[in-house]
This record gives structure tokens, sequence and C-alpha cells, in this order.
């Protein structure tokens, strides 16, 4: 078996995604010498309550904010895929892009949307963006980007298929995987606290942020539905 790569991708819809599902272990993994990369699926366009917003103003600010948030969190790079929010559709463009990504950043550990429920924990409604680009994730994942036969033209531009390993996957019904981010929850707020246009009251945020994550022994969980690829 090759050795683990130690590159994590964390493919998110939307801005600010990816700091509510996995900001605590992105962290670590980046203090442990990973390269950690983020994938933003959408431009975050329909991401405000204030009508006066103009909407080029707000994908540009939610474009910095998330770059700010990775700084925050150790993150070497972000991309953004700029689909329209909230009308992301998964077709064999997504597809080709994500691929794209795997290929050339060739992640060992992939975090992303569960996509298999609709409600979640009973508690919230799964965004459409989320289970499309979740979606997209698993089937990149397996078995696209392993197959030199699907997007062949990626070949040409020295882009070999690629095998992931490990995939973590937040907001899960079905969670069997929970890292302990009790020393992190002050930097996961604080890159979530990077999104201005998102969080206006960031006392209340912040006391809302820590209950959510705050488990009943007292320590402060991500949980992930893991799935750890075995050929």
């Amino acid at each position: 078996m090759p050795q683990p790569s130690r590159t994590a991708l964390l493919i998110a819809a939307h801005p600010d995604d990816g700091e509510f599902g996995a900001a605590g272990h992105c962290s670590q993994l980046a203090d442990e010498g990973w390269d950690v990369y983020f994938l933003v699926c959408t431009n975050g366009a329909k991401g405000t309550e204030d009508r006066a917003m103009h909407r080029e103003r707000l994908i540009a600010l939610r474009r910095e904010e998330q770059r700010e948030a990775c700084r925050r969190l150790g993150v070497k790079d972000v991309f953004f895929l700029d689909h329209e929010d909230s009308e992301l559709v998964y077709d064999r463009a997504l597809l080709e892009q994500i691929v794209r990504y795997i290929r050339m950043l060739r992640p060992e550990t992939v975090l992303t949307h569960d996509p298999a429920d609709i409600i979640i924990l009973d508690s919230f409604i799964n965004h459409p963006d989320h289970r499309a680009a979740g979606t997209a994730v698993l089937d990149a994942v397996y078995p696209t980007a392993r197959d030199h036969l699907n997007f062949p033209e990626h070949l040409a531009e020295g882009l070999e298929p690629h095998k992931v390993r490990e995939l973590l996957l937040w907001n899960s019904n079905s969670p069997n995987f929970d890292v302990d981010i009790s020393d992190r929850v002050d930097q996961k707020i604080n890159a979530l606290a990077a999104h201005v246009t998102q969080f206006g009251d960031q006392q209340d945020f912040a006391t809302f942020a820590r209950e959510r994550w705050k488990s009943e022994d007292g320590r402060y969980l991500e949980r992930f539905r893991r799935i750890q690829l075995q050929f």
C-alpha cells in the first residue's frame, strides 16, 4: 500500500458550510502537518437577509470571508467553482470539476456533506445544494476519480486517477466517528465569525455555537459518518 498523502480536501456547497461541519478537525490536521484544502461549489449569492445588498457585492464579500476563515484555520488554499447559490445541480459538469480537484490535489481524506437524508436529526432540512454537492463528491471519490476512462482528457493534462482512502461526512443521521475539538472550539467559532455577512450578533452566535457542539459529558465534538475505502 502507498504511504498516506497527509492531504485533506474539504468540499462544501456554500461559504461557511465547511466551518460548521469540520473546522475543528481541519485545524487539527493542519497543525499535524497535513495540507488542507477547501473547495466551495457555489457563490453564496443568496446568503443574506439584507435587501439592499447587491449580489455581486455579496459574492465578493463571501469569497473574501471564506479566504479569511481558511487563514484562521491554517488551510493551505481555497478554491471556488462559482455555481449559482441554491441552484446547484449534480450533473456531469459538476462531477468533472470535483474529479479534477481530487486528481490534482490527491487527498487521503475528503470531507463533505452527508447527502443521504433530507431531514437531519429531526431538527433541520438538508439544503438541496448540500445534497447535490455531497452526492457528486461521493460519486467522484468512487468510482469516477479512480477510473482512467472517466474524463480521459485529464490524462493529457497530467492528472492521473486517484484513490481517496477516507471519507468524512458531516451533518449525518448515522455518525460513527467523533473528533474531540474541545481545544479547538474557540478557533472554530473564530473561523465562523469571519463570515460577517452571515452572523450579525457575534456574542449570540458564539453562545449558540458552543451549545451546538457540546456533548453530554462536556466535551466539544465534531461528528462524522466515516467511510474507510478498502480498495
